[in-house]
This record gives structure tokens, C-alpha cells and sequence, in this order.
């Protein structure tokens, strides 16, 4: 049984690097652009630049996959990575640096694309479940042990960056060396968004909404650590356990959407996360234990609300439509969080750090609003006909061709059918 999962843990190895490259590159940035005093505007533009290359990858990536094959693309986006993460570390610039974080995200978005395919490929009706959990168990491991890389390091000095471009390196072993055939070229990405609205207008806001939040939090959440006094241990403490209380909760929440209907979890928790922003900017706590444990409240219900918001947007779509729908909130998803750090950069400058709270708090309102605004718009889909709950990343660490490894994306046929 092992030996048939032999290919994958070679994938998920790189998958590992790749994504601890990117958690530690991540926060690497932020802290040592506060330290260097670039603006918080700058800071915030550095989110918005990952988040356009990130989207812009996922449109024009597989064409370039397509040219060059899986391995020479994967191994020419693993370098371009580690180039960018060295020149980060030599110029340490604030324009340079807002430029290297786009074509940084582009990067990012071809490398999953490759390996999500190619874990797609070596799936089967099966086992598809357990490599789609053993990918986001991985994705949420090695995003925070990069993140936790940064406590142990020293942000003034160059080495962190260099050991980013380690880890870019390191992620391409494993496929360079594969001997497993090829996967089948990867698909052009497409939106169409009247579809998406038409199929689920609460999804299609959600999820644009989560995205302007989470985005907020992703790209200054460090830099609030660090201007309010907390120690980088404390900040990479708190960036990670904000992502990670949201991945323990996702299951829960998720059981409860299936037995209600989803709009009342979605908004009721969106109104949760919304509060807790209040209470944190109204109080502007400076122990890092209250604000490690209020922040790590925050995350176990901001981090729960994308998977909701896919979850009843799949209610509603056919299982033909599933990939279709479910990579275009990832994509609107993507939009949002190009947003999300202009607005909180401008809240923060203005008033204090606690402004980035501010401003996931309005995003948290108008979602709240409305789903309660949809409730009486639109009958809830009944409990026999619900797509099951499946817990997805909250963050910028897929693409749309990791949807394809859903087990909802390839449903088995019924015995019987004809």
C-alpha cells in the first residue's frame, strides 16, 4: 500500500520546501522592511503585488508549462525563486522589493500549478481523499515552520534570505530527479463571473470580502507584531497560530454548516471575526500573551469563512460545475486580497496599528450583513441534496488546479447509473 504512495510523499517533499520558502520569504519581508522604515503603504503594496502575480500566474502559467514540459517549468520556477529571494537580500529597496514580490507570486502560482497536477495525476478515485488531506496537512506544517524559521534567525542580517533560496532549491530535487511519466499538460485557467454570482451571489461577495481580510492580516499582521513591540519569536508565534487555530476550527464549523443553513455560519461567524477587530483596536493590548491568544481567536473564525462560502456555493452547483466554481472564488478570492493591504495600510498610517483591524473588521460587517441580507432571498439548498463540508486553505498557498484533487471534483458514478 505504501509503495503506491512512494511518488506522492516525493512530490509532497518538494511541496514542503516550496511552501516553507514562501512562509518564511513571507514574513521575512515585512519584518525587515519595517526595520529598514520603508512606509506601510509600501509594505502594504508589496501584498497587493504577491497576490496580482499570483492570479496573473494562474491565467498565463500553463502556457508556459505547456512549452517546456512539468519538470523544466517547475525547476525554471523553483530557480527564478531563489533568485528573487537572494535579490531581495542584496537591494533592499522598497520599490525594488514592491516589483521582485510580483513576479515572486507569479513564480509561486506556476510551481503549485505543477505540483498540484502532477499530485493529480498520481491520485486515484481511491485515495484521492488522503492526498488531498496529506497536501493541506503539508501546506499548513511547512508554511508555519517557515514562518517559525524567522524566530530563530536574525532579520538584520542576510541569512534568512539565503536560506529562502536553499529552500527554493531544495524544492526541485525531488521532481528533477522523478522518474514517474509526465503529467498531462495543464488546462487554461477561465472566470466567467456572472456565472459565478448567478450560481451563488453570497459565495461570489464572500469570498471577495474574505480575501480583502485575509490579505489585510497575511501582508501587515507582521508589521502590527513589530510595531507594537512584539519580539519576531512572538510575531511568527502569532502570524502562525492565527492560520492554524482557523485549520483546527474549519472541521467543526464546517459539521455545523452541514446540518444548518450554511449563510447563518457564514455570517454569524463573519460577525464573530468582526467583533473581535473591534475589541482588539478599542483595547490595544500590549502583552504579547493577550494579544498572541486574541489574534489566535480572530484566525478560528476568519479562517473558517472561505470553506463555508465554497462549501454552499458547491450546494448550489452541479457536480460538472464544481471545478469551475470552486477555482473562481479561489481566483475572486485572489482579487480580494490585492485589495485588502491598500485599505489596511491607509487605516493604519492614519490612526495606529490596531487600524489593520479596522479594516478586516468592515470586511467581516459586509459579509455578516449580506448573508443575513440573502437568508430571506433565496430558500436554503435541502440537507439531503448539500455537497458534503471539506476543509480548504485559507490562504495564498493553491491554485485552481488544486481543486482537481478534491474528492468532490471526480465523484464516483453510482452503482446502477445508466
Amino acid at each position: 500500500m505504501l509503495a503506491s504512495y512512494r511518488p506522492i510523499f516525493s512530490l509532497l517533499r518538494g511541496t514542503a520546501f516550496l511552501l516553507a520558502a514562501s512562509g518564511l520569504h513571507g514574513l521575512l519581508l515585512p519584518l525587515r522592511g519595517q526595520l529598514e522604515g520603508f512606509s506601510t503603504t509600501a509594505l502594504g503594496l508589496m501584498g497587493t503585488a504577491w497576490a496580482a502575480g499570483f492570479v496573473t500566474g494562474c491565467f498565463f502559467a500553463p502556457r508556459l508549462v505547456r512549452r517546456a514540459g512539468h519538470v523544466r517549468a517547475f525547476g525554471a520556477f523553483a530557480a527564478f525563486g531563489a533568485i528573487i529571494a537572494l535579490l531581495t537580500g542584496l537591494i533592499i529597496e522598497q520599490t525594488v522589493w514592491i516589483v521582485l514580490r510580483a513576479f515572486t507570486g507569479f513564480t509561486m502560482a506556476g510551481a503549485f500549478m505543477v505540483i498540484e497536477s502532477w499530485l493529480n495525476e498520481r491520485a486515484t478515485n481511491e485515495n484521492r481523499g488522503t492526498v488531498f488531506g496529506l497536501y493541506m496537512m503539508v501546506t499548513y506544517a511547512s508554511i508555519m515552520a517557515g514562518q517559525m524559521i524567522v524566530a530563530a534567525g536574525d532579520i538584520r542580517t542576510d541569512a534568512l534570505f539565503m536560506v529562502t533560496g536553499i529552500f527554493f532549491c531544495c524544492s526541485l530535487i525531488p521532481t528533477a530527479v522523478s522518474s514517474q511519466a509526465m503529467p498531462k499538460p495543464l488546462q487554461d485557467v477561465s472566470l466567467d463571473l456572472g456565472k459565478l454570482y448567478d450560481n451563488s451571489p453570497v459565495s461570489f461577495v464572500g469570498c471577495l470580502l474574505i480575501g480583502v481580510a485575509n490579505g489585510a492580516w497575511g501582508t501587515l499582521g507582521a508589521v502590527y507584531g513589530a510595531r507594537i513591540g512584539i519580539s519576531t519569536a512572538g510575531i511568527a508565534l502569532m502570524m502562525s497560530l492565527v492560520v492554524v487555530s482557523g485549520a483546527v476550527l474549519q472541521m467543526p464549523v464546517g459539521r455545523i454548516s452541514d446540518v444548518t443553513d450554511r449563510r447563518y455560519v457564514l455570517g454569524g461567524a463573519a460577525l464573530g471575526a468582526a467583533l473581535i477587530g473591534v475589541l482588539i483596536y478599542i483595547v490595544a493590548p500590549r502583552s504579547a500573551f493577550f494579544i498572541i491568544a486574541m489574534t489566535a481567536c480572530y484566525g478560528a473564525l476568519a479562517y473558517t469563512l472561505y470553506s463555508v462560502a465554497v462549501a454552499h456555493a458547491n450546494d448550489h452547483a452541479s457536480a460538472e460545475e464544481f471545478v469551475k466554481v470552486s477555482g473562481g472564488l479561489l481566483l475572486l478570492y485572489g482579487f480580494g486580497t490585492m485589495i485588502g493591504p491598500v485599505i489596511a495600510a491607509a487605516l493604519m498610517d492614519r490612526l495606529h496599528p490596531e487600524g489593520l483591524f479596522l479594516a478586516t473588521a468592515l470586511a467581516h460587517f459586509l459579509l455578516a450583513g449580506y448573508a443575513a441580507l440573502r437568508v430571506n432571498r433565496r430558500a436554503p439548498v435541502p440537507l439531503e441534496a448539500r455537497e458534503a463540508f471539506q476543509t480548504m486553505p485559507a490562504d495564498r498557498a493553491v491554485t485552481p488546479e488544486a481543486v482537481h484533487l478534491d474528492p468532490r471534483a471526480n465523484p464516483e458514478p453510482e452503482e446502477g447509473g445508466g
